[in-house]
């Protein structure tokens, strides 16, 4: 691959692996990190193929893939968290979302058309990445008893972020259909 955004976007999945085992083993703090570094070089992967022209067709399938993987998996194996407020429904609609527009992608290109990311789509990438930074942060403060005041405040500010992504997320999905059909018309 010898290309540095195609390796940024897969340190995504060693990284995932240690956000994964972190979450399990309720090491939120060092999960935060993990996650935060990842996030970043989400950014920095797509930042670095713009500035250097160096994007790939590998690139363009990895980097969507290791986000699939490592925010799909942060939120599976949230499920269980007491106080996380994440259901095996709102999972099934992320990783639903992901799942149909990974389908469409594929069959919109296999007719030579380009099917790629739009605003809408970068936004619920963001919200969710906001909600897991969120929610790990909350489990670093309750778990360390910081901040005992501020806990239902930041309760509130949860449960808001997750309604936004899941906004965003059957929104970009409901976008995103749109434009498969005219694609495909």
């Amino acid at each position: 691959m010898g290309n540095i955004p195609n390796s940024l976007s897969l340190s995504r999945l060693p990284l995932g692996v240690v956000l994964f085992i972190c979450i399990a083993h309720e090491a939120w703090l060092l999960g935060l990190i993990v996650f935060a570094v990842a996030a970043f070089t989400d950014w920095l992967d797509g930042w670095w193929a713009r500035r250097f022209h160096c994007g790939t067709a590998i690139g363009r399938n990895l980097d969507p893939l290791t986000d699939k993987v490592l925010i799909g998996g942060a939120f599976i194996f949230l499920i269980p968290v007491p106080g996380a407020h994440i259901e095996p429904w709102i999972v099934t609609v992320i990783i639903g979302r992901e799942l149909l527009i990974t389908g469409l992608r594929g069959i919109v290109e296999a007719t030579g058309k380009t099917f790629g990311a739009d605003w809408f789509g970068k936004l619920k990438t963001v919200l969710q990445c906001a909600v897991l930074i969120d929610l790990l942060a909350l489990q670093t403060v309750r778990q360390h008893d910081w901040m005992a005041s501020a806990h239902s405040l930041l309760d509130g500010v949860s449960i808001g972020l997750l309604g936004l992504m899941l906004i965003a997320t059957v929104g970009s999905a409901v976008q995103y259909g749109v434009k498969a059909v005219r694609l495909l018309k």
